[in-house]
């Protein structure tokens, strides 16, 4: 049989809504196959398994999520608007995808680090020259001194965590979810503040 593109990326694109939805191991084949409208026979042709479906799937959903950030980062803009620009495009690519950060977290935490190298993000990171210009504001006086790893979990902890937290929250505060996405609106205000106060506390 001749593999047709078309087809290929419609098992994909079901495979990625039914794996966020539900995870790896809370949906098999014949789920996949039934939301892409076709057999499970013809998914299988197309990728072997389940399994190397979802390492496909994985890698697709970790490149989406990091292209914004690489792309911000290769810009010629100050590190500082830079950073505005990152938690606002943070916010805006979770409110159109709010599980992706459950997803990653749940999923990514079964995978071992050659699954990591091979998504080649370092490498893009790498080549966006961010470390350098940190480094440079730092030198400078114009950013605070502080590790980079801490400067990732700063950014991760406050951009995604009320995604994460989001079915808490409601319940806690009895919320619906336009009053959330309200809310949400008003928090990225309070957290590019609150990071970039931070960050640069000459500014």
């Amino acid at each position: 049989m001749e593999r047709d593109h078309t087809t290929e990326t419609k098992i994909q694109d079901a495979a990625r809504r039914v794996f966020i939805s539900k995870g790896f191991n809370g949906c098999t084949s014949r789920e996949i196959a039934k939301e892409a409208g076709m057999n499970v026979a013809l998914v299988n042709y197309y990728f072997k398994s389940k399994g190397h479906l979802f390492d496909i799937v994985v890698s697709s959903v970790i490149k989406d999520f990091t292209l914004s950030m690489i792309d911000i980062f290769k810009g010629n803009m100050s590190l500082i608007n830079k950073t505005r620009v990152f938690i606002d495009k943070e916010y805006d690519f979770l409110s159109k995808y709010p599980e992706i950060p459950n997803f990653i977290v749940n999923e990514l935490g079964k995978k071992d680090k050659s699954f990591f190298d091979c998504l080649d993000i370092m490498n893009e990171l790498n080549d966006s020259k961010i470390f350098e210009q940190i480094t440079e504001a730092q030198k400078s006086g114009e950013m605070r001194k502080i590790d980079l790893m801490s400067i990732i979990l700063l950014m991760m902890s406050n951009c995604h965590f009320p995604f994460i937290a989001k079915p808490m929250i409601q319940a806690i505060h009895s919320l619906k979810n336009e009053d959330y996405t309200q809310q949400l609106i008003i928090h990225k205000q309070y957290v590019t503040e609150m990071i970039v106060g931070y960050l640069f506390p000459s500014k």
